[in-house]
Formats: C-alpha cells, structure tokens, sequence
C-alpha cells in the first residue's frame, strides 16, 4: 500500500500545482483589495476544487499519451519536464489505475463546483464546466486539444485567467474585468512553461500526430514563438499599469525581466538539444512562480496601510522573491556558460 501510495505521488505531479495555487491566491488577493471581501472556507474550497481538477488533467494527459503511443517512443524526454510521468511505462500503475485516478479527480473537482454554485454561486458551474472540457480532452479524443495545437491556449486561459476571475467570483459573487487583466502575465508564463516543455517532446509528439505549437513551427521557428509569449507576459504587467486597471505596487512583477530575457537567450541557443535546454526549462517555471507571487505581493502591498506591519511582512516577501529571482538568473548565465563552453 505505501508502495503504491509512492507510485501516486510520482504520477500526480505535484511540483506543477504551483498553477494552481498562484492564481486562486491572486483571484482572493484582488477581491481583499478591492472589495474587502476573504472568506477562509470558501478560499478553501476553491484552492482545493482547482487543485483536483490540476490533477485531474495531469492524470488523464498520462492516460492518452499512453493510448496515443506517444510516451511509449518519447526518447527525448526530461523528467520531470517532458514525457509524463512514466508510471504507465514503468509499469508501476496500469492504465485503468491512472484513467480511474483521473475520473475520480475530476469528479471531486465537479462535486465542489456543485457544492458553491449552491452556495448563491452559479457562475461556479460554468467555470467548472470549462475547466473539465479543457482538462479531460487536452489529449483525449474526438477534441485532443494538444494535437490540434489550441493546447498552449487553453492551458494559459484555464491556469491563469479563469482561476484567477473563478477565485475572485467565489468570494464576491461578482465577476470583473480586472481579474482577467491582472492574470495575464500568469496565463502567458504557464502557456510558456507548456510551449517550452514541448521540446523535448517534439519528435515524438510529431510521430503520433499530436500537432502541438511546437510541431507546427518547427523547434526552430518555435524558439521566437517562445520569445514573445515570455515577453508579452511582462509588457502586460506595464500596459496594466498605465492604464489604470493594476495598482503601481504590481510593476514588482517586472523584477524577474533580467530571468525572462536569459532564460529566452538560452532557450534560442539550445531549442534542439534537450538536456542543454534543461536550465530553461526549470526557469520558465521559476518566472511563471515569482511573476505571479509578485503581482500578488503588489496587490497586497496596494490594500494594506502604509506602514503597517502587513505592509512589511509583504515587502519582507517581495524582497525573497527578489533575491530568488537573482539567484536563478546566475545559476542559469552560468548553465549557459558553461554549455556553450562545451
């Protein structure tokens, strides 16, 4: 039994989940700022509604790259970035585990949307309904979203933006443009992290038909492509700004640009040598994470009073997402370095 438990936690995927929860806490944060509204339960049920319907994706994903023969031929996988979780390959859980696993993530998730949207909360339902449509199909059929190359879209409006405006929803009952405006650098940096975790996966992806951005543009030409979503997501951070919607505390956000723009020097360099581009695959996942815990910090920072022991417990925050976001642009200069050394 704690066998199997083990083989669960490698299968779920548990280090992505930071999609998740960066923007159901941005959703919260915007509605305390704006409207002075936090419900504990609620913000509860929400976080853990959209964690299970994470996983739901994760697992089913698993389940039909193995029914497509897609992760059976993946030779050019990176773990944890690439290839799935293996478990199926591994032969530590059998396909019927991992689609049951996936059913029934998804169900919990549709339970608690069920549950809010009788809490006076109907627009839940929508949500949830969208959410499940995205996650189930991304690869299973007759949509297979991935291979008919929405997946990167779907995967940045699902994790960043309705979460962000489902979160804000569950504790004001209302819905707002702001919410959607303030997640688009967090929608932008997740579709990034899916677009350049698709690398790896080019060749066989191509193999099975699953047609994603990647395989359409060629590593080559989709090396720019990453490019510009990276650097859409932080001009966002700047146009929300100056036109009124996000507070000024929100420019923070832009602290990890120096990241942004080695990680994208390192991803053009290295977009057809897996184990080399490594080093941008894990700081795409660190911009998406300090990005997004930024514009939050900015929020926060906007709603408390100057002064206040809130404000420098948060400024406190913004200062260790700073220095982690110095840390990784010199561990990544150096990857680089050294590679090109090589």
């Amino acid at each position: 039994m704690l066998r199997k438990a083990q083989y669960w936690i490698t299968e779920l995927r548990a280090p992505f989940l930071t999609a998740t929860i960066v923007s159901i806490i941005l959703g919260t944060v915007i509605a305390w700022t704006r409207n002075d509204l936090f419900n504990l339960p609620y913000f509860t049920l929400a976080l853990f509604g959209g964690l299970c319907a994470h996983l739901g994706t994760n697992v089913a994903n698993d389940y039909y790259d193995h029914r497509s023969g897609n992760d059976e031929i993946n030779r050019e996988f990176v773990r944890p970035f690439s290839g799935g979780s293996r478990t199926i390959q591994q032969g530590l859980l059998t396909p019927k585990e991992v689609l049951g696993g996936a059913l029934l993530f998804f169900a919990v998730a549709t339970s608690i949307g069920v549950y809010l949207s009788l809490m006076n909360r109907p627009i839940v339902l929508v949500f949830a309904l969208i959410g499940l449509v995205s996650g189930f199909f991304y690869t299973a059929p007759p949509f297979n979203w991935a291979g008919k190359g929405a997946g990167e879209a779907l995967v940045g409006a699902n994790f960043g933006a309705l979460m962000t405006l489902g979160a804000y929803y569950v504790q004001t009952q209302m819905l707002s443009f702001e919410p959607i405006v303030a997640a688009i650098p967090v929608s932008l940096l997740i579709a990034a992290v899916l677009y350049i975790n698709e690398f790896p996966d080019y060749a066989a992806d191509k193999a099975v038909g699953k047609r994603t951005l990647v395989v359409r543009l060629g590593r080559d030409k989709a090396a720019y492509g990453y490019a510009v979503i990276v650097s859409c997501a932080y001009a966002s951070i700047l146009l929300s700004v100056l036109f009124g919607i996000s507070p000024a505390y929100t420019l923070l956000a832009l602290i990890p640009l120096p990241l942004a723009v080695e990680t994208i020097r390192h991803a053009s360099k290295f977009h057809s040598e897996s184990l080399k581009l490594v080093p941008a695959n894990a700081m795409t996942i660190t911009l998406h994470l300090v990005t997004s815990l930024l514009v939050s910090i900015g929020y926060l920072m906007h709603g408390f009073t100057y002064a206040s022991p809130g404000y420098f417990i948060i400024m406190i925050l913004a200062g260790m997402c700073a220095l982690f976001t110095v840390s990784s642009f010199l561990k990544i200069r150096k990857a680089r370095k050294q590679m090109a050394d090589q």
